[in-house]
């Protein structure tokens, strides 16, 4: 199984400092396909690419965990 990771917090800082998603991705030099792709779990950030991100969003090193790797609580049915 996959791990699913919550990036509310990374979407939160790239509305704050670039507007939108779309004005990030051409900062980061990806597609604003790739980026949604990323930051909805189809695919994975690499390194360089969470590196530039922290880099263009002012991410300190100490808090990139908090930003790249935070787990989505799953929601489970109750009967």
């Amino acid at each position: 199984m996959q791990d699913i990771f919550d990036y509310s917090k990374l979407r939160g800082r790239i509305r704050e400092r670039y507007g939108t998603e779309s004005n990030f991705a051409d900062a980061l030099g990806i597609g604003r396909v790739s980026l949604s792709k990323r930051l909805n779990n189809a695919l994975d950030f690499n390194r360089i690419e969470m590196l530039r991100a922290c880099d263009l969003l002012e991410i300190p090193s100490q808090e990139m965990h908090t930003y790249f790797f935070a787990k989505e609580v799953q929601k489970h049915e109750h009967n």
